[in-house]
């Protein structure tokens, strides 16, 4: 199962009780959280080392017992995706153990540390844009903002590229190094150890669930810190590149540059639309019409075509200075979170997606404040059309597809299937988030000048 998997199993949500379970666990001692359906987490207090060799953590505790003896046993996959076994079976598995103090001077601490550590898996489905996100950095923010940054996070099945990746957003939650479970053999002590990370919802921060109220938007002010030192510098850089530019074109008639910038200063009062592009299934086919459309409507159009390189405080930037947001559901539209509350997102649904559409990025998208506006397609406006008969229940009852299984959810509506909108019907969605984004601007402009 990925990003786009459909399982009704995923919606074990969580209830407050089950992250009271460890809120007070005694010094030595190993408490666990394993009523959720999607994450353990287990929490241990006391004197822990760490021993990669041997994939384990120990606690050890003041208590007399001889050597060797072991207290307590507990075992711990710590990613975030537990009811799916094919996946979950390929992540590293710790073993938390609970010894005497007296076994500790076989294992010597070569860094010691004085604050907590929380030990997560960077495998599994990373590498895909909703899951880094859903399963990875959000459950990292919720599970360590409590520390306030003096946390040293420690990742089992370690990827540079994901630190380099997502630097910026880590440095605003941990202020220390960062630790390469199987790569570093020294012993690291802490004085507690969080192991496995805990989940709400999709895309999101449940607020109730969280022993200081924040919420999804407080996360997004992480991502607004974390990326704009970054978009500061591009934005010096273009500025510096224009310039030169400038230089060099300056036997150009005073006239015709005045008129190239009223245009530009002309585009830039209307609101932006920003389509993000697939490069692969699930592409619009009449794209080129499309963006007609839109800035017939009165918008200004950008199209953005994300790749796997693509520097992620770049695409923050146009998002954030976007009023709205179209792409046809996949794991790109995870980008919701970069758009600033109070804008518009548009999904188009591709035949057989609803389900999967609204709740990993709909529903998600109003918990942070935006618009939503979903575009279910008909049957014509998908290439499945094409290829099927008109009474196929591929066209006609997507369920019942679904209902056969995953490989089949795949084969056919996510890999295999782009769309061709039908403008007439979507020029209304157009419209919709058209006067939201300007009333929207009219209450920005009337807050400012008060």
């Amino acid at each position: 199962m990925c990003a786009d998997s459909f399982s009704s199993e995923e919606g074990g949500l969580i209830s407050k009780s089950d992250f009271n379970v460890c809120s007070s666990v005694s010094n030595g001692s190993i408490c666990c959280e394993r009523s959720s359906i999607r994450s353990d987490v287990c929490v241990m207090k006391g004197d822990v080392r760490t021993d990669s060799a041997s994939s384990r953590i120990t606690l050890y505790r003041n208590n007399g017992h001889e050597n060797g003896e072991v207290l307590q046993h507990e075992k711990i996959r710590p990613y975030t995706r537990k009811w799916e076994k094919n996946v979950m079976d390929t992540v590293d598995e710790l073993d938390l153990v609970v010894k005497g103090e007296h076994s500790r001077i076989h294992q010597k601490c070569d860094v010691k540390h004085d604050v907590p550590a929380v030990f997560f898996s960077t495998g599994g489905y990373t590498g895909n844009l909703y899951h880094e996100f859903n399963d990875g950095l959000l459950p990292l923010y919720i599970t360590s903002q409590q520390f306030n940054k003096k946390v040293v996070f420690v990742i089992l099945e370690y990827h540079a590229w994901w630190i380099m990746k997502y630097e910026n957003v880590l440095s605003h939650l941990t202020e220390y190094p960062i630790i390469d479970f199987s790569g570093d053999k020294r012993t690291h002590c802490f004085p507690e150890a969080i192991v496995g990370l805990r989940i709400h919802d999709e895309l999101t921060v449940n607020s109730s669930l969280m022993g200081n109220d924040k919420t999804i938007r407080d996360f997004r002010d992480i991502l607004d810190r974390a990326y704009w030192p970054r978009i500061r510098s591009l934005i010096q850089d273009e500025k510096r590149e224009a310039r030169m530019n400038m230089e060099k074109h300056v036997s150009l008639p005073s006239s015709e540059t005045k008129m190239m910038t009223m245009e530009e200063k002309q585009d830039l009062k209307k609101p932006k639309v920003v389509i993000i592009a697939r490069n692969d299934s699930r592409a619009i086919m009449n794209e080129d019409s499309l963006v007609k459309l839109i800035e017939d409507v009165g918008f200004h159009v950008e199209v953005l075509r994300p790749q796997r390189t693509t520097e992620l405080a770049s695409i923050y930037r146009v998002l954030n200075s976007s009023d709205v947001m179209i792409g046809v559901h996949g794991a790109a539209m995870t980008h919701f979170l970069f758009m600033r509350p109070g804008s518009v997102f548009i999904q188009i649904i591709p035949l057989g997606t609803d389900w999967a559409a609204g709740t990993y990025y709909g529903e998600p998208a109003v918990k942070l404040g935006l618009k939503y506006i979903g575009y279910k397609i008909l049957p014509k406006e998908s290439s499945l059309y094409d290829e099927y008969d008109k009474n196929d229940p591929v066209l006609t009852d997507p369920n019942s597809v679904n209902d056969r299984g995953w490989e089949f959810t795949k084969k056919i509506y996510l890999d295999r299937q782009n769309v061709r909108l039908n403008l007439g019907r979507f020029r209304k969605r157009l419209l919709r988030a058209y006067y939201h984004s300007v009333a929207n601007e009219s209450l920005r402009f009337r807050h400012q000048s008060q």
